[in-house]
């Protein structure tokens, strides 16, 4: 008999497909919001609609050295987890109580954002390095998994 998913894993396995469609050159994140395990919006990092993409123009923080986790807003892209939070809203989604899953954990401007939102749970794969972020998510009642592929 076929063993079924867990809800974490056919969530996360949907992430990495909604990834695929980033523009990003230096990083693919891909981000589901989820509520009653059902999919309430996706979102991937990139450029905003009608943009040219990095890919033509270069990346702004390669040009610049910018580290990663660093000075977010030089950056001609958005997350992943801002677009799926747009996307919701664009629609008349409501996600407050939904759970984002993402293969990055969020940065602080997500964070922020996904506070505001009232976004109850964080499942993500891949670790980011941005203390603030971290430090503000220990203040909220946000659980966050860290995903690790089941046995």
């Amino acid at each position: 008999m076929m063993k079924r998913p867990s809800w974490d894993r056919y969530f996360m396995d949907l992430v990495g497909i909604v990834a695929t469609r980033s523009t990003c050159l230096r990083r693919q994140v891909g981000a589901v919001l989820v509520r009653d395990q059902r999919m309430l919006a996706t979102g991937y990092n990139g450029t905003p609609k009608g943009i040219t993409h990095c890919e033509k123009t270069g990346c702004l923080r390669q040009q610049q050295n910018v580290p990663s986790g660093e000075r977010h807003e030089l950056c001609r892209g958005l997350h992943a987890e801002q677009n799926a939070i747009i996307q919701a809203a664009l629609y008349g989604i409501n996600v407050a109580g939904a759970t984002l899953y993402c293969n990055t954990k969020p940065c602080s401007i997500c964070t922020k954002m996904l506070i505001n939102a009232d976004i109850r749970r964080i499942v993500y794969a891949n670790e980011y390095p941005d203390k603030l972020a971290d430090d503000m998510l220990r203040e909220t009642n946000i659980r966050i998994v860290h995903f690790k592929d089941e046995e």
